[in-house]
């Protein structure tokens, strides 16, 4: 059995109800659901939260909540990785045989069917741990500055101050959108970036961290001009 598990706790700080604010037209997290749903991947497609309302948005948009999270992984200092555990062993205790797990997350409207399935088809092929979305930097992490204590520029890897920008090696980052792994793996507590995950690479018009108000009205009008 392959499941999908999009955490989605109401306590959000920064942008408050973020994983329900209307995004588009539609509570944020009715992308994901919509996503797993059309990916076809999916014996279940669950939510774990710990509020009602975020609950009944996910059911209507066709998500499951057979359980509700309890408050000591509710909070400011549980993890991904916690709240996936804990689902997955709801899960064993259902007797449901889950083999496949992915972790979706609920502020990931540039999501498609298509790299679930990708993720998928990576993770059944390969004797690997994870496959997760991730994309490019846009700019050659070797020349990154970082401000001094008294606020002076330093490279951060000076022996490149000359390198050209195309003979640095590409680098590349989590895309926080979604993380295939075996059930096995995430109990495990496996670490996602190891040798033993693959990178599902995504354009980098199709990333956006949404953690902050900012973020909100770039993803907005990012997601406009791809419409």
């Amino acid at each position: 059995m392959n499941i999908a598990i999009i955490p989605a706790r109401g306590g959000s700080k920064r942008i408050p109800r973020k994983n329900i604010k209307e995004f588009h037209g539609k509570p944020m997290i009715a992308y994901s659901i919509e996503a797993a749903l059309e990916s076809n991947c999916f014996d279940k497609v669950i939510v774990s939260t710990d509020d009602s309302e975020i609950a009944e948005i996910a059911i209507k948009y066709g998500a499951e909540v057979p359980f509700m999270r309890p408050d000591n992984i509710a909070d400011d200092y549980a993890t991904t990785l916690d709240v996936i555990k804990h689902a997955i062993e709801f899960t064993e205790q259902q007797g449901w045989g889950v083999e496949n797990v992915c972790c979706i997350y609920a502020t990931a409207p540039f999501l498609t069917p298509e790299f679930i399935k990708k993720g998928l088809q990576e993770l059944t092929k390969s004797t690997i741990d994870y496959a997760f979305s991730a994309t490019s930097f846009p700019f050659p992490i070797q020349r990154a500055i970082r401000l001094n204590a008294q606020e002076r520029v330093e490279m951060l890897q000076p022996e490149h101050l000359n390198t050209r920008s195309q003979d640095l090696e590409e680098a590349y980052h989590d895309a926080g959108q979604f993380y295939w792994g075996t059930a096995i793996a995430f109990l495990n507590g496996k670490s996602f970036f190891s040798p033993q995950s693959k990178a599902i690479l995504l354009p980098r018009k199709r990333v956006q961290d949404i953690d902050t108000p900012e973020d909100w009205e770039l993803a907005e009008a990012l997601y406009k001009a791809l419409q």
